[in-house]
C-alpha cells in the first residue's frame, strides 16, 4: 500500500492506459480523415524520406555521411523536413523508419504512431518499421495495423538478410494479408558494402512466390541495378519510387566517389518509367540524401506528358495510400 500510494497518479491503471490508446487512435483516424477530405489539394507527395530525433540527428547523419561518402541536404529533423517541404512545394512526405534491432520494433512504432496524429497539419505521415528476424513478427504486424499505419519499411542490407529469405517472405506474406503497403530498399546501398541483399532476382522470386499486391521497390526498382530492372521487372505488378535515383550525388570529396556509382540520366529514367508503367512510379527523394526542390524541378522538366508527371508526383501515391478511389 505504501508504494501504491507513492506512485498513484503517476503510473496509469489498465483502464487509463486503454483510454489513452483509444484517444490516440481517434486522433490518428480524425487527422487521416481530414487529410483524405482535402486529397485533391495534394499535388506533390514524397513517398520516401527519413527523419531522426533532434537529440541524435546530427550524430546519426554524420556517421551515415561518413559511411556513404555523400552529403545530406538537411539536418534530418522533422523541423527541417517541414522547411524543405515548404520550399519545394511538397504537400505530404512519407517517413520510412529503418529498424536495425528486432527488439526495438514495438518501441519505434509506438513512437512513430504519434507522428500520424497530426498528419493533416504537418503533412508528414510515418510508416512502421519491422525486422524479419523478429520471431513475434505476426504480433508486431498486427500492432502495426492496429496503430493505423498504412505500410512498413524493409531494408534487407541493414538486417544482413536476403529479401527472398524465408523469414522476409513470411513477413511480407502476412503484411499483405493485413493489406499493408511494403516498401523495401532495392539494389545497392552506397553506405554499406556488398553483398546486396535486395537484388532484382530476389524481388522476382518474392513476386513469384508471395505475390504481394502492394510492394514498392525503392530507388527505381534497384539502385545501380537498373539494366536488370528494365529486363526483369518491366510489366510486373509492383511499384517503384524515384528516391535517390536522379540528379547528382553530392560526394563529400572526390575520393569518396566510389565504384563508379552514378544516378540515372534523364533519358534512362524516362525509359524506365515507360517500361515499368507510369501508373507504377511514385515520386520520392530519400531526403535528407536528396534535395526535394531539386527533385520536383527535375521531374517537371522531364520529357514526360503532363498527365504522366501528375501521376508520378502525386496521383499514383494517392491511389496506393487509399486517399482517392481504390488502392
Amino acid at each position: 500500500m505504501k508504494y501504491r500510494s507513492m506512485f498513484e497518479g503517476v503510473i496509469p491503471t489498465p483502464e487509463e492506459m486503454e483510454q489513452r490508446l483509444q484517444a490516440a487512435r481517434e486522433r490518428r483516424e480524425a487527422s487521416w480523415d481530414r487529410l483524405k477530405a482535402g486529397a485533391e489539394n495534394l499535388r506533390v507527395i514524397d513517398f520516401h524520406v527519413h527523419t531522426f530525433p533532434e537529440k541524435i540527428a546530427e550524430r546519426a547523419l554524420a556517421q551515415l555521411s561518413r559511411d556513404s561518402g555523400s552529403r545530406p541536404f538537411t539536418g534530418g529533423t522533422v523541423r527541417e523536413l517541414r522547411e524543405s517541404m515548404k520550399d519545394a512545394g511538397v504537400d505530404l512526405s512519407i517517413v520510412l523508419p529503418v529498424v536495425t534491432n528486432p527488439e526495438k520494433v514495438a518501441h519505434i512504432n509506438l513512437s512513430a504512431a504519434t507522428q500520424n496524429e497530426t498528419v493533416d497539419e504537418t503533412g508528414i505521415l510515418s510508416f512502421a518499421g519491422i525486422h524479419p528476424a523478429a520471431e513475434n513478427y505476426r504480433v508486431l504486424l498486427r500492432q502495426v495495423k492496429e496503430l493505423g499505419f498504412k505500410g512498413i519499411k524493409l531494408h534487407p542490407d541493414y538486417y544482413g538478410i536476403m529479401f527472398d529469405d524465408e523469414r522476409t517472405m513470411r513477413l511480407i506474406d502476412y503484411a499483405s494479408e493485413l493489406d499493408l503497403i511494403i516498401v523495401t530498399h532495392a539494389g545497392t546501398d552506397i553506405g554499406l558494402y556488398p553483398p546486396v541483399c535486395c537484388t532484382v532476382d530476389s524481388i522476382v522470386r518474392v513476386m513469384d512466390i508471395v505475390a504481394p499486391p502492394k510492394l514498392v521497390a525503392a530507388h527505381m526498382g534497384g539502385w545501380n541495378n537498373w539494366d536488370e530492372v528494365l529486363t526483369k521487372l518491366a510489366g510486373r505488378p509492383l511499384w517503384v519510387d524515384t528516391a535517390f535515383s536522379i540528379g547528382e550525388i553530392e560526394w563529400l570529396t572526390p575520393q569518396d566517389e566510389k565504384y563508379g556509382f552514378r544516378m540515372l540520366t534523364d533519358e534512362k529514367f524516362v525509359e524506365l518509367v515507360h517500361a515499368l508503367g507510369e501508373d507504377r512510379v511514385l515520386f520520392a527523394t530519400d531526403s535528407p540524401w536528396a534535395e526535394q526542390r531539386d527533385y520536383v524541378n527535375r521531374i517537371r522538366a522531364m520529357s514526360l506528358t503532363e498527365q504522366e508527371k501528375e501521376k508520378i508526383l502525386a496521383g499514383n501515391a494517392k491511389q496506393l495510400l487509399g486517399l482517392t478511389g481504390t488502392a
